[in-house]
């Protein structure tokens, strides 16, 4: 038996598909099913149920595979633990960055970071808060960056920074106040994107705000928030780091938030519980602290970076 039959029966069962899981493994399909068969001839046991249309694990495969997840994940960590103790990182990162927070950060993130740790072999994919914490499970992804205060089993939160929201008016509203308090926001003329400006730590939550409004759309991004505005008047509220994005003439329709409600989101880093590459947290933190202005970073990052 080895860690490499194991990583085969792991893929197998995440496709339920032989030609599938070998093309996932850089291998042919003939070579993965003969390397999963020699392994249930050693074991004397069936692990998948085999037809032409599907193929799933027997009662007895599934507990295999679910051991195999846990040696080839200690395997790996083994790995990380060793990488951890040489002068340059190395090795590979495979993070994830939520869409609504990507845009203000991947860009310099991409030339930073590959600049300073050239030896890491970096990939990042875009990806909503459910499916990166499914793929922190899996171990497909080692580090995520999302919007902060999201609880799971298993998954530790590290506060990155905070970043206060604006208020992003369109040229033809009338209540061109030089500031705003968030009770001021809610009226029909409101845009939402909910997953950006769901504010769970805020006394004035925007997502309640929708049950008021009658103009309500659920954009995917903050751009496309911006030119419905643009479009169809109206205001919404936008991530400060937006404003670079903005036009000349855009920026001029924008506000400040003022009053005693937070009017801000929380992006943290997550990890599984039982992550060990501090070091390579750590280069995270490191860029990213180059990329955010300082007054935004949480004071821990600001003080000494990581420590699991």
């Amino acid at each position: 038996m080895t860690i490499q039959q194991l990583q085969y029966i792991i893929a197998v069962d995440k496709f339920r598909s032989f030609a599938k899981a070998a093309d996932y493994c850089g291998i042919t399909q003939p070579t993965l099913s003969k390397m999963v068969a020699n392994l249930e001839d050693e074991l004397d046991v069936r692990i998948f149920d085999r037809s032409n249309r599907h193929v799933s694990p027997t009662n007895t495969g599934s507990r295999i595979i679910e051991l195999a997840v846990k040696a080839v994940s200690d395997t790996e960590r083994i790995i990380a633990l060793v990488n951890e103790t040489k002068n340059t990182l190395t090795g590979g990162l495979h993070m994830s960055v939520g869409p609504s927070i990507a845009p203000y950060i991947l860009p310099d993130f991409i030339r930073i970071y590959g600049t300073e740790y050239p030896d890491v072999e970096l990939s990042i994919e875009e990806l909503r808060i459910e499916n990166m914490f499914e793929a922190l499970f899996l171990g497909s992804v080692d580090v995520g960056i999302a919007i902060g205060g999201v609880k799971r089993k298993d998954i530790f939160e590290i506060p990155l920074y905070t970043e206060p929201f604006m208020v992003y008016l369109s040229e033809g509203c009338i209540r061109k106040l030089p500031s705003f308090t968030p009770e001021q926001l809610s009226h029909e003329g409101m845009w939402v994107m909910k997953e950006a400006q769901c504010l769970r730590e805020s006394a004035f939550s925007f997502c309640k705000a929708r049950e008021t409004g009658k103009r309500i759309y659920e954009a995917g991004n903050i751009e496309t928030l911006v030119r419905v505005v643009d479009a169809n008047g109206g205001f919404t509220i936008i991530p400060e780091m937006h404003l670079p994005l903005l036009s000349e003439r855009q920026r001029q329709n924008v506000r400040p938030l003022t009053g005693d409600c937070l009017s801000m989101r929380k992006v943290s880093m997550y990890i599984r519980h039982d992550y060990v590459r501090v070091k390579l947290l750590n280069s995270i933190v490191s860029t990213i602290m180059k990329i955010v202005p300082t007054r935004m970073l949480d004071p821990f990052i600001q003080k000494g970076g990581i420590r699991l």
